[in-house]
Parts: C-alpha cells; sequence; structure tokens
C-alpha cells in the first residue's frame, strides 16, 4: 500500500463507466469520515498527473448505483492503492480533515494490515518475518527486486492451512513498498499463485486439470483482508474486513481448505 496523495473526484454520478474487473465492488462501510470498499482484482487504482481523479472515478464506478447513491454528498478522496491485480479493502476518506489524518496514520504505522495470499509451495518455518531491502529491477521497469542498497521492508508471515502444491498465508506488512509482498513471497521460493510477474510457470507441473484451473486464476490470489484503523484520527477505531473473491474461494473448495472467518482473528 501507498500514501500518495489524490485529488478528489467529483464524479459520482450513476454515468460512471463501469471498470474492468473480475467482479463488482462493494460498499463494505461507510460514516461520516471515511468509505471502505471492497476492490475487485483487475481494477486499477493508478492516478495519471492528467487525470488525478480517475482512480476515484474508477473504483465508484464499478460499485452498484445504490452503494453510489449513499456516497453522494461527499467528495471522496483515495487514502492508499492496491495493485492492479490485488483484491480487498481500499479507503476513501469523505472529508480533506479524515485524509489527512488518514494518510498520516499509514505514513506513521498506525494501521494494521492482514492480507491473505495462496502461494506456491510450504513456507517454513510456519511463522516468520521477511526482512529484505527492496528496490527497483533495473532490467525491468515493472518489477521491484531484493536490493541490499534499497529501501527497508518487512513483513510478517503465518501459514494458515496447507495442501498439495500450495499454502494458505496470512501476512502483515510493517512497510508498505512497492509490490512488497509478492517480492518477498518470491524471494523466499513461494510466489503467489496467479502472479504472472513473479511466479515463474504458470502451473507448477500440476496435472489434475480442474486444479489446474483453479489455481490459475486471471489475477494474483492476494487479497486485502483486513485494515484496522486507528482513534485518533478516528472517533473510535474502526475493523473493516473484506470477504475473499469468487475465485480465491473456489480455489481453497477445490483444494478442500477452510475458507478463513474474521472471527477467528479479533
Amino acid at each position: 500500500m501507498s500514501t500518495r496523495r489524490p485529488r478528489p473526484s467529483r464524479q459520482l454520478a450513476s454515468a460512471i463507466p463501469p471498470a474492468p474487473a473480475t467482479e463488482p465492488a462493494r460498499l463494505l462501510h461507510l460514516d461520516d469520515a471515511v468509505a471502505a470498499v471492497a476492490k475487485p482484482a483487475g481494477l486499477s487504482l493508478a492516478t495519471p498527473q492528467r487525470d488525478p481523479g480517475a482512480a476515484v472515478a474508477r473504483l465508484l464506478g464499478a460499485l452498484s448505483a445504490a452503494d453510489r447513491t449513499r456516497l453522494t454528498g461527499s467528495e471522496p478522496h483515495l487514502v492508499h492503492r492496491l495493485d492492479v491485480g490485488t483484491s480487498g479493502v481500499v479507503l476513501l476518506a469523505r472529508t480533506a480533515d479524515a485524509h489527512r489524518g488518514l494518510v498520516a496514520a499509514f505514513g506513521e504505522r498506525r494501521v494494521a494490515k492482514t492480507y491473505l495470499a495462496l502461494v506456491w509451495g510450504h513456507p517454513r518455518p510456519r511463522e516468520g518475518r521477511f526482512d529484505a531491502a527492496l528496490g527497483p529491477d533495473h532490467e525491468d521497469r515493472r518489477r521491484m527486486r531484493v536490493d541490499a542498497a534499497g529501501r527497508h521492508a518487512a513483513t510478517r508471515y503465518r501459514v494458515v492451512a496447507v495442501a498439495p502444491h500450495v499454502a494458505l498465508v496470512e501476512l502483515a506488512p510493517e512497510t508498505g513498498r512497492t509490490h512488497q509482498i509478492r517480492v518477498h513471497l518470491a524471494h523466499a521460493g513461494h510466489p503467489v499463485v496467479g502472479d504472472d510477474l513473479y511466479g515463474g510457470p504458470r502451473h507448477h507441473g500440476i496435472r489434475d486439470v480442474e486444479l489446474r484451473d483453479a489455481l490459475a486464476p486471471p489475477h494474483t490470489f492476494l487479497h486485502a483482508w483486513r485494515l484496522t484503523l486507528p482513534a485518533p484520527p478516528l472517533a473510535t477505531a474502526l475493523a473493516i474486513v473484506a470477504p475473499l473473491p469468487n475465485a480465491f474461494v473456489a480455489a481453497l473448495v477445490a483444494l478442500g481448505l477452510e475458507i478463513p472467518s474474521a472471527s477467528d482473528h479479533p
């Protein structure tokens, strides 16, 4: 996640074109200060300089008309971003004060972030911490890489469940570098399933056709599952959970793995 400050978008009308996403976005939480949206995989939050409101417009355009109507009357600011292939919780501040406070909370690492990823292989040990600095990959501008001269990056992880070929892993990034979780996992030899940029071979030798299909998603199986926001800047602390996308759930079912419950992680 990053905390670059975009300008607000005024495009809240139902005429916003739908975004090219794997499934609809949905409103998870709404109050006077903040809105939380479940971003689908495939929806880009890139913000070109020529159109600073584009990311917010795409996110709102992926919501149902009813959800957009609930946001009428505010000019939401994007607080942070997720990679285009990553699904999960995205925050919109509804006031300038809320935006300043939330951006500061992210920058000060007072926001607790929990991701779920389906990865190739079985990480050992089952619980630990990736602590490797990251920098740009000068041979491929799309990528980041582990670089001792790069910026400090740390990610805590815990293996939730294992199945043949893969593991379900819970991750808590302590820093917010570009592609941090994906690079840390790939460097450890456990790239995220569906990550064509860092993941190597698509099927990893799986012969069962149904399982191969379940483990060949159009986007990465990396999901921003839970955000816990502090008080201040909010009046009270707030925990927001985004349900797993349909394709992620289908893969877990095909593997015989239990669907994680937010109630298991207070």
